[in-house]
């Protein structure tokens, strides 16, 4: 029998600016890192399921500094983070946020 395939199937993707690195290496930093800019497109399982992961150790570790109470308690927090090339999520400490370009995460206690 001879091998046949089917149509291939395109991954659906967003386009994200990401840094380029001088090997070439696109996937290990988003806007980071000292290389070029360059438009690449993202693919969305990997993003989908990386930001879904993130957003989920998040909602725990705010779900903990919420039980502790207090006279200030949580209210809202928000983080900022980068998509790598590859659909990879790094979240941006406030060391690199300056002058940087990232998306942000707000998360807001209900009324």
């Amino acid at each position: 029998m001879d091998n046949v395939t089917g149509p291939e199937v395109i991954e659906p993707s967003l386009p994200f600016w990401v840094t380029v690195t001088e090997e070439g290496d696109d996937d290990s930093m988003g806007l980071f890192g000292g290389g070029e800019p360059a438009l690449r497109s993202v693919p969305l399982g990997p993003l989908r399921k990386n930001l879904a992961e993130t957003v989920d150790a998040l909602q725990q570790l705010f779900e903990d500094a919420a039980a502790r109470g207090g006279t200030l308690p949580l209210a809202e927090a928000q983080l900022s983070f980068q998509v790598t090339a590859s659909g990879g999520i790094q979240l941006l400490g406030t060391g690199q946020v300056q002058g940087t370009r990232g998306l942000t995460l707000v998360f807001k206690r209900p009324s």
